[in-house]
């Protein structure tokens, strides 16, 4: 195989055959049984998922991102001023993108908000993952949109954290030891949770990160903040017994400042 061949292989770009990919998972030194057979998988996969109609319009990291999550059986992500993507409904999603340098004319900003809400049928689907996300406080104190779409991102919110794969934390303001993390990231893991990639998102570039020393220290990450989050958001926990130390609490609380803010 030659040396273009091989990149492209290395990059997803065009089909191998099982057989190559276990040869050189040999020659790379790669032993692990479950993780060559996760590979094997991805090179026998088209890759022509409906994330590719948005090709020419749309970054090849958002298409990228895409497929993983089509492939995913867990997300989990920390978010510090924005809810996560698969959250978020119209009106939040574009304003944001209005706001945003990375698109410059209003058929970009529709094709961005398209994609993103396109990405949330993973939620909904036949086998969707298992969402874990862990959102700072002062996320939830963003008016994108103005308070009236906020009211509705958080009761939105609310109603995810219904479903039985859905779990939702906020770190409050409080919690010290959570301040000096200042990045986003997800952690996928996909095919049965051999393959395991951290994004980094960025407004300028995201970057996937695959090293199983980078993934492992971003999963303990993950582990140090849900630690520090409040306890997830359970709405069959009865509404009274509901303070601000939990998330729920949290979240009804600012959803009561939203509803005085449209008054």
């Amino acid at each position: 195989m030659g040396r273009v061949h091989l990149t492209h292989a290395e990059n997803g770009r065009t089909p191998i055959s099982a057989e190559r990919i276990r040869t050189l998972c040999r020659a790379y030194g790669v032993t692990s049984s479950p993780f060559v057979d996760a590979l094997v998988g991805l090179g026998q996969s088209s890759g022509k998922g409906w994330w590719t109609s948005y090709k020419s319009q749309l970054p090849t990291s958002a298409l990228d991102l895409a497929e993983l999550e089509s492939e995913a059986v867990q997300l989990r992500s920390y978010e510090s001023l924005f809810l996560p993507g698969l959250f978020q409904v119209e009106g939040y999603t574009r304003a944001i993108f209005e706001a945003s340098d990375a698109v410059s004319s209003t058929a970009e900003v529709e094709d961005a908000v398209r994609f993103r809400l396109a990405r949330q049928r993973v939620l909904v689907g036949d086998r969707p993952p298992h969402v874990h996300a862990v959102i700072h406080e002062a996320a939830l104190h963003m008016r994108f949109g103005g308070a009236q779409v906020m009211h509705q991102q958080l009761l939105k919110l609310t109603e995810l954290a219904e479903l039985p794969h859905v779990t939702v934390q906020i770190v409050p303001f409080t919690a010290v030891a959570v301040s000096a993390i200042t990045t986003p990231f997800c952690h996928i893991a996909s095919h049965g949770g051999a393959l395991e990639t951290v994004l980094m998102e960025h407004p300028a570039q995201s970057m996937f990160l695959h090293g199983e020393d980078t993934v492992t220290k971003y999963r303990r990450q993950f582990e140090r903040i849900g630690a520090a989050a409040l306890p997830a958001i359970d709405t069959t926990v009865i509404p009274v017994k509901h303070g601000t130390r939990d998330s729920l609490g949290l979240v009804q609380h600012i959803l009561y400042t939203l509803l005085g803010a449209q008054a």
